[in-house]
């Protein structure tokens, strides 16, 4: 099994599904990496409180890109609760959860669980899922302009 997700982890680095720019995009959230240099570039537009298209941009490790591949497609048509339920089970894996492994609501994202084993990298795999914090926040708060440089966080906080 671990090849199977070695693999799928492979073919989103090199075919990353979703990179690109949305020209209309509600809310576009830069986030780096200190440790490692990793960068991506999440934006989103919506329809209500729903996802209707998700992409990214970045340069970086095979982890932190295959991340954001796997959550863009998974986000598009989710609400921003289901956005964050998705969020929070994806850093429950990271972890260490092995329940949070099976969980077939994470799709591909769980060719990422045996990153949970390697510290270092679980930073790469949660880079993604930051700058989808950042989003969160924003729409709940209605704080920010939907255009946020980001500070250079700690992806793991």
């Amino acid at each position: 099994m671990d090849a199977v997700y070695q693999e799928l982890l492979l073919d989103h680095y090199r075919r990353p599904r979703n990179r690109g720019v949305i020209d209309d995009a509600d809310v576009t959230i830069q986030q780096r990496n200190p440790l490692c240099g990793d960068t991506l570039t999440l934006q989103l537009a919506f329809d209500g409180d729903r996802v209707r298209e998700a992409a990214f941009n970045g340069e970086g490790c095979a982890i932190s890109q295959a991340a954001a591949s796997m959550l863009t497609q998974l986000l598009r048509g989710r609400t921003l609760d289901e956005a964050a339920a998705l969020r929070d089970r994806f850093r429950e894996m990271m972890l260490g959860d092995t329940t949070a492994a099976t969980d077939k609501s994470l799709g591909d994202l769980r060719a990422l669980a045996g990153v949970a084993r390697l510290p270092v990298r679980v930073k790469c795999a949660l880079l993604a899922f930051s700058a989808l914090g950042e989003v969160l926040r924003e729409r709940e708060t209605g704080i920010g302009n939907g255009e946020s440089g980001g500070p250079e966080v700690d992806p793991g906080a």
